[in-house]
């Protein structure tokens, strides 16, 4: 009989019946942890055990777990409409929410085409890319162009985009004509890696030369993140962006800001646009936008694509069920109120220089490389020797990374992300209203946890 029986506990049942996502199978219902309350920077687990957050979730939770008015808007909302989709109707949640997002936005990214996660964001933006070429008579620019180790979701189409090859290869074929550049890693920048403007215009200069070789009549989009999470947080160099923008300018590439994490304040602004001063053609957003509490995406586009589509005489043939929820989209503006009543981007903005302080101090251990990032978001490179830069091996990350540090950190009281796509990294990306406090917790755990770590290589 397929589900669990009357009396059988919630473990068996998630060990039995609970498939895990990104995660191998647990062989015993013992090794399932199972996470069962939240409060503010921890959650709680079903032994009583206290656990820092320091993933927000998934890159999520910004602003701290049980946050009551999220719940309370969400009741509310349920009582009145629970659900009617966007096709050929509106709802007064989504429209407001459409309204605000589009009040946020950087330059004229007016339109807000809502998904329910980040890939249908990314999926949406490329379709949308390819539909608009058509229209404006230019059949060919199809391709799509992203960074080597970016993560831009699991559908087909955003699975394409993405820059991972061991996370594509048991789904091939994907959808053909995405192609790669250089990302923005400059600890292991090959060249310029002294000169960050320099390294950053060579960098960009790297989507040129792909446009070029692809022929700029082929080419539709390029996707980038501000901060580049997959690899361990890549900040832009200075100068990236606005060189990237001239570069699509020139050949009539549409840039997509992929903020599926780094929007909603994970680096002090709601779009990390803004904080690096640049205006894209397109958004993809999701995740912080209801602080996980319910499921909700968007794609946020400028005057320039909606336009085609404005008098109704073209349609978006493009849309899902639960696009523009009208309980997601009341807990995302109960959301923002929070944002604005308590200055979420201003802590964060306020707080980061003692984040980063706070966890350089791990640079004296021999094993750790690099800490960077911005906001609150972090990746920690770890090195097998720090004078050459020398990277674990795929047996060391399998048993040092992934068989000792994941378990290490969590079983002291760390949630987080130990990660080798990439280079060995640990991720942090903490709800957005901790404190020194919460830093110093972290740095503890991290510290000791790696003092054992150095010692297996």
């Amino acid at each position: 009989m397929a589900g669990p029986e009357s009396g059988t506990s919630y473990r068996k049942a998630a060990h039995d019946n609970l498939w895990l996502h990104f995660s191998a199978q647990p062989g015993d219902q013992s090794e399932l942890p199972m996470i069962v309350r939240g409060e503010g920077a921890y959650v709680y687990d079903d032994q009583g055990k206290r656990y820092l957050d320091g993933l927000a979730g998934l890159f999520t939770v910004q602003v701290g777990h049980g946050r009551r008015e999220l719940a309370e808007a969400a009741a509310r909302q349920s009582e009145t409409l629970a659900y009617f989709p966007l096709w050929s109707y509106a709802n007064e949640p989504a429209a407001e929410l459409a309204g605000r997002l589009a009040a946020l936005a950087p330059g004229d990214l007016n339109h807000v085409f809502f998904t329910n996660s980040g890939s249908e964001a990314v999926e949406s933006a490329w379709k949308l890319a390819k539909q608009y070429f058509k229209i404006k008579g230019k059949p060919g620019k199809h391709k799509a162009i992203s960074r080597t180790t970016a993560y831009h979701g699991t559908t087909h189409g955003a699975l394409s985009i993405t820059g991972i090859p061991e996370l594509k290869a048991d789904f091939e074929p994907l959808v053909p004509s995405t192609f790669r550049v250089p990302n923005t890693n400059i600890y292991r920048a090959e060249v310029h890696g002294e000169d960050p403007a320099a390294f950053g215009r060579w960098a960009a200069d790297q989507i040129e030369r792909v446009i070029l070789e692809e022929g700029p009549d082929t080419v539709a989009a390029v996707f980038l993140e501000p901060v580049q999470n997959a690899g361990g947080c890549f900040p832009p160099p200075p100068g990236y962006f606005q060189r990237v923008r001239e570069i699509c300018d020139e050949y009539d590439v549409l840039l997509v800001s992929d903020e599926v994490i780094c929007a909603f304040g994970r680096l002090g602004t709601y779009f990390g646009a803004e904080r690096y001063h640049y205006v894209p053609d397109m958004i993809t957003c999701a995740k912080g936008l209801t602080s996980g509490y319910s499921p909700m995406g968007a794609l946020i586009a400028s005057d320039k694509l909606y336009e085609p589509f404005a008098d109704g005489s073209h349609v978006f043939s493009h849309g899902y069920t639960f696009g523009g929820h009208p309980v997601s989209a009341a807990v995302a503006l109960a959301n923002l109120d929070i944002f604005e009543r308590e200055d979420i981007n201003g802590h964060v903005r306020a707080n980061e220089a003692a984040f980063r302080s706070t966890l350089e101090k791990l640079l004296d251990l021999p094993v750790v490389g690099d800490v960077r990032g911005a906001g609150y978001f972090y990746g920690i490179e770890l090195v097998r020797d720090k004078a050459t830069k020398e990277t674990f091996s795929a047996e060391e990350c399998e048993r040092v990374l992934k068989g000792f540090l994941s378990h290490e950190l969590f079983a002291n009281g760390l949630y987080c992300r130990a990660d080798d796509r990439g280079d060995p990294v640990i991720q942090l990306s903490p709800a957005l209203i901790i404190g020194q406090p919460e830093f110093d917790e972290m740095e503890r755990i991290l510290r000791a946890a790696l003092i054992k770590a150095q010692e297996l290589l």
